[in-house]
């Protein structure tokens, strides 16, 4: 799969999931669409407005000097195409085609919680923001988050200092951080978890980008909580697309007296959960076990080698020959599958290269 136009598509303005998904039905690819007249990408469903923003990208080498920088800044691109895309963002409607990570995403970041919340807090808000981020990072829970002054960035910095995985939200590109001021805090996330946008590089942060984000915000996330949020916040925007999502909706109260208090008080009226602690939210989320089911899921097969494998053997010892002979592997493949799947306590050698399963055959890997 050549990213390269999953990028070039990303860089036109207008052309976002829904158009995409259009020219990838039409076409079957991006590289077809991206080299197609532009009658029949009017036939494919581009209106005027992207045909010329299309036109103006494809003459301007914009998309060799985009795939040059992400290079350069060691950026990650993640598409529809890609196993690595995130499972949760994955499932909501229309999710971003791409997106550039710094640092990491994980497997185990599909066990995430969004916390979010005023620029403006009390005292009383950035404790609990504080702790109930700690709380979420230290029971293995990745905590979510926008990177923006106030309850974003005490979230981050808690799950940080708890020694937990953290994913920050950008409204901009991703060389262009906002504010610039958490350039150091952007740093630190990237090594301990990743900044994720799906706005091309180069893109500054404009007020309108960032309602947009929020829904990734809540898509990557099994629920949203709420700390802190005065009318028209940003923080209720993302729990109105957690809601849209299916997600869960969390809320701190607070003062009555608080106007910084007065959306989150109200998503409470409105049916949101209210938290008084972390076990409030662990618990609703079925999320308690978190770090029991990473440790089970260290020992599932990874792949589809590993499975083959697995499915040939029992209790009772096999040769690695007929193992290769079985699952149609050679032996080179089998013999280093196997180094790897006993590390991870899945098989045993016993001897004489004969191999058992760690445990009976027909055991449920399955996390449920």
């Amino acid at each position: 799969m050549d990213r390269r136009y999953w990028i070039a598509f990303n860089l036109v303005k207008g052309i976002g999931p829904v158009k995409v998904r259009r020219l990838l039905d039409h076409f079957g690819d991006l590289e077809a669409a991206w080299n197609a007249p532009l009658a029949a990408l009017a036939a494919a469903g581009l209106d005027r407005r992207s045909l010329e923003n299309l036109q103006a990208v494809r003459g301007s080498g914009k998309l060799d000097a985009a795939l040059r920088e992400v290079d350069r800044l060691g950026v990650q691109t993640l598409t529809w195409d890609d196993a690595d895309y995130p499972r949760n963002l994955r499932e909501i409607a229309q999710p971003p085609p791409v997106l550039y990570v710094k640092g990491a995403l994980a497997p185990a970041d599909e066990w995430a919680v969004a916390v979010v919340g005023t620029r403006h807090g009390t005292p009383y808000g950035r404790e609990a923001a504080r702790e109930l981020s700690a709380g979420l990072a230290a029971a293995g829970v990745a905590v979510v988050s926008g990177l923006a002054r106030g309850v974003d960035a005490i979230a981050h910095k808690a799950a940080l200092d708890a020694g937990g995985r953290t994913l920050a939200v950008l409204g901009s590109g991703i060389d262009l951080l906002y504010p610039p001021e958490h350039a150091g805090l952007a740093e630190a996330v990237a090594r301990q978890g990743a900044v994720i946008s799906d706005y091309a590089l180069g893109t500054p942060p404009d007020a309108v980008n960032f309602p947009p984000r929020n829904r990734i915000i809540s898509g990557l996330s099994k629920g949203v909580l709420v700390v802190e949020a005065g009318e028209g916040s940003g923080a209720l925007i993302t729990s109105d697309f957690a809601a849209e999502q299916g997600r869960d909706v969390f809320a701190v109260p607070g003062s009555i007296f608080q106007r910084s208090a007065v959306g989150s008080n109200r998503l409470i009226q409105q049916g949101a959960k209210l938290v008084h602690s972390v076990s409030d939210v662990l618990e609703e989320l079925n999320l308690v076990a978190v770090n029991e089911h990473k440790a089970a899921r260290a020992v599932l097969p990874a792949d589809t080698t590993e499975q083959s494998l697995l499915a040939c053997l029992s209790g009772d010892p096999v040769h690695i020959d007929e193992i290769g002979a079985q699952a149609g592997l050679p032996i080179s493949q089998v013999s280093g599958a196997l180094a790897l799947m006993e590390l991870k306590g899945l098989v045993r050698h016993v001897g004489n290269m004969h191999y058992i399963a760690a445990r009976e055959a027909g055991g449920d890997y399955t996390i449920r």
